[in-house]
């Protein structure tokens, strides 16, 4: 017994000094305990979890029918049903969230109504926080230009930190489609053309707003969307239908919804358009078999706004109350905007149409999500009775500085002939366009909360970096489109786009008139945000007439011509390439816009932006993707002559290819591969050698592509597998690793299953997609 304690005590003051000695021992012991508080952990999880089912189960207990499909309409304030209404349905149990209100007294008001309901189940509120709240960043399409991580983080952050102090709980965000019809005005909504970054950017948003735990302040619960293939709708038009193989969905389509799921997203909201001849909103294989089943999603089911109905025009369901029970036995929980449910729902149970315990499952879910976002220990989180619209609102100048940041890094140079940008503060310049001092398109479609008056036009960005604001001259130069129709379309939004009656030919002149007397001419020209919008397909995408005669005037100055684009799609740009010596692509940047131009035109910011969608030469190409798969007779192939695939009036190559986007530096990129096999249990190591081979600092996007050369069914020509950011001095080295494993080689092959195949694979690297920079590797059979 000596023996032993002798030896205990030595073992003591041994791992005292080899604590002293090595720091390592010590993070090795707090692990260990870690683990036994991993076990109390699960153990804690366990209890939470069983009171919370025990708390969901007594309350179900004492709702009525009527109360339980109450808790399934999300209703927004307006029209006919007035906020008195509203309060009256309230308190009798029949809404269980609100979305589209904003104005924190009157939430108020509605949740103390809540409180008085016979359960008093608290409501939630939602809101669609697209691209910020009160502080508007980027549209979607901007913020995936920027390729990095910590600047879409930023303005998931910002935007759940202003929308939870409004008394929000839950938006309809992200909005993850892919979108490879730039005629679909929604593009601007989402992260562009590709499967992996789309993910990534669907990814950080669902973590980064909805944080760790729902129970936090801070949090506010995504809704991604629209589940599934809104983005592949025929001819690039709104609401129209989608038809695509399950491989194709599977493998490329369905890609950043399961990410986000994954990621932890409590609710989906559903696609307005039909699956393979079934409305996604009556579709049993989407909603239950694939989101339920396989992906084992168990949060909340939303229906897009008035869905139900329209399952009549669809053709699937005879009348309102057989929508109703089309949906619910498909595996929507929720209605938004809804008519029916609350009138037909216990009339379909008593009926045998479906079952109560079908009502109750979607109710539980409910309940459960406001359980957990804590709404019934603290129903009143974040909501400010007396709080008033000026403070609602108020000028955040953190956020302010934040969206800036992400703003130019969003912006992406596509040209810049002789280095003319960056310029000179002391130069004379002419600002010119209908969108160079536009407060309300500056901030772009689903602005949520914003406000215009606060924005930062490009004119007043750039007269607030100059030396001297007598320097700038500015013109309107011409109307957004001589189109009329156009600004009633506009109008219809509540834009209320601006319209100078003047004679076209009065307008070019006084906007040349200036462009003669300044070193340099700045043109804004583009879209208003109204036309990138819901319900605004375009099928030419062509500037319109009015703005490309304003271009061809201020060329004929002989001034050098600098063109700033605001658009929330890609646009068909040939001509206005040619004219250009340099061209920016800004899209809607958001409440600090201007600011964020005027950084990258007077080079206090290096642009670094890429493009996330590839941009068509002519609508005729679409659609015009990178990871497009190859053909048996691939353009290029040697002695084909003319029978290969390809146009014989056009190119097949857009004129912007996805991934692309310009410096005011250069980089030279030369990689490694740690081997040229791999097993199923290892990984291969690529290693990026990057140089600023220029004169400024710079940051460049590293992208890693990977192709499958030869498997079971055809695969594309290359497919984005990474990518990674680098910011160098002038002549300084760098290096960007990736690591390639096993599950990234994975793709449904042609029995779908989910599978690698062992044989070749090239890797490129490069900063956009056409490079052709590649290494190989064989995959091993073992």
């Amino acid at each position: 017994m000596i023996k032993k304690l002798a030896l205990f005590l030595f073992f003591l003051v041994f791992s005292g000094y080899l604590f002293a000695q090595n720091p390592n021992i010590e993070i090795k012991k707090e692990k260990e305990v870690q683990n036994v508080h991993d076990i109390k952990d699960v153990k804690d999880a366990k209890n939470v979890k069983d009171e919370k089912k025990t708390f969901i189960d007594n309350l179900l207990s004492k709702m009525t029918l009527q109360e339980k499909a109450g808790q399934l309409r999300l209703i927004s304030v307006g029209g006919d049903l007035t906020l008195d209404k509203v309060l009256d349905q309230i308190e009798a149990g029949e809404i269980g969230g609100i979305f589209n209100t904003v104005v924190e007294p009157d939430l108020f008001r509605m949740q103390e109504r809540a409180l008085k309901s016979p359960n008093k189940i608290p409501l939630f509120f939602g809101f669609d926080i697209i691209h910020g709240h009160r502080t508007v960043f980027p549209i979607n399409l901007g913020i995936a230009s920027t390729w990095d991580r910590g600047a879409i983080a930023k303005a998931a952050e910002v935007s759940a930190e202003e929308a939870t102090s409004d008394g929000l709980n839950i938006t309809w965000a992200p909005m993850v489609d892919i979108t490879r019809d730039p005629r679909w005005g929604r593009v601007s909504e989402g992260f562009g053309e590709d499967p992996y970054l789309t993910s990534e950017a669907g990814r950080i948003f669902v973590q980064k707003m909805q944080k760790q735990s729902l129970a936090d302040k801070k949090s506010l619960v995504t809704a991604v969307k629209h589940f599934a293939l809104y983005g592949a709708v025929e001819g690039g038009r709104e609401y129209n239908s989608t038809d695509m193989s399950e491989r194709k969905m599977f493998q490329e389509y369905l890609v950043p919804y399961k990410a986000a799921i994954d990621a932890g997203s409590r609710a989906v909201m559903v696609s307005l358009v039909s699956v393979n001849g079934i409305p996604a909103t009556a579709n049993h294989w989407l909603l239950t078999e694939v989101l339920r089943n396989q992906w084992h999603f168990d949060g909340v089911v939303v229906s897009d706004h008035g869905a139900i109905r329209e399952l009549i025009n669809h053709g699937v369901a005879s009348d309102p109350k057989d929508a109703v029970r089309v949906a619910i036995k498909a595996g929507i929980d929720m209605s938004m905007n809804d008519e029916y449910f609350l009138q037909f729902l216990p009339e379909l149970v008593k009926e045998g149409a479906i079952t109560e315990d079908e009502v109750n499952q979607a109710c539980r879910r409910i309940l459960e999500l406001k359980y957990d976002m804590g709404l019934f220990s603290d129903p009143n989180r974040n909501l400010d009775p007396k709080l008033d619209i000026d403070t609602m609102f108020a000028d955040n100048r953190l956020h302010r500085e934040e969206a800036r940041d992400v703003a130019r890094r969003s912006i992406v140079l596509l040209k810049n002939e002789n280095e003319i940008l960056p310029l000179a503060k002391n130069k004379k310049i002419a600002v010119v366009g209908p969108l160079a001092d536009s407060k309300r398109d500056i901030l772009g479609s689903w602005a949520g909360a914003g406000r215009a008056n606060l924005a930062v036009t490009p004119l007043e960005g750039i007269k607030s970096a100059v030396k001297n604001t007598k320097s700038v001259n500015y013109a309107f130069g011409a109307n957004l489109s001589d189109d009329a129709n156009l600004y009633r379309f506009l109008n219809l939004y509540g834009e209320t786009a601006k319209f100078d009656n003047r004679p076209a030919d009065k307008m070019i002149a006084e906007a040349v008139k200036i462009a003669q007397k300044s070193d340099v001419i700045i043109a804004f020209v583009g879209e208003a945000e109204g036309m990138a919008h819901e319900s605004s397909s375009r099928t030419d995408l062509s500037l319109p007439a009015s703005q490309k005669r304003l271009l061809k005037a201020l060329k004929a100055t002989g001034k050098p011509l600098v063109i700033a684009l605001m658009n929330g799609r890609p646009l068909t740009l040939s001509e206005e390439y040619a004219q250009a010596d340099a061209m920016l692509e800004t899209w809607f940047l958001g409440t600090e816009g201007g600011n964020a131009i005027a950084d990258v035109l007077f080079g206090d910011y290096n642009p670094s932006g890429k493009l996330p969608m590839s941009f068509p030469d002519n609508v005729g190409q679409i659609p015009v993707y990178y990871s497009h798969l190859n053909t048996g007779r691939p353009r290029g192939t040697e002695n084909m002559g003319k029978y290969t695939t390809s146009y014989f009036d056009s190119p097949n190559e857009p004129l912007f290819p996805f991934g692309f986007g310009l410096s005011y530096t250069n980089f030279a990129m030369d990689f490694s591969l740690s081997s040229t096999e791999m097993n199923k249990e290892g990984e291969i190591v690529v290693t990026v050698n990057v140089e600023n081979i220029g004169k400024k600092e710079g940051m460049q996007t590293v992208q890693l592509y990977l192709q499958d050369v030869t498997a079971s069914v055809s695969r594309p020509v290359k497919e984005l597998i990474g990518f990674e950011n680098i910011t160098l001095k002038p002549q300084s080295k760098g290096e960007v690793k990736f690591v390639i494993k096993y599950d990234m080689l994975k793709f449904w092959n042609d029995k779908m299953q989910y599978v690698a195949e062992p044989g070749k694979f090239n890797v490129f690297i490069g900063s956009d997609s056409t490079t052709q920079d590649k290494k190989t590797f064989t995959l091993l059979d073992k």
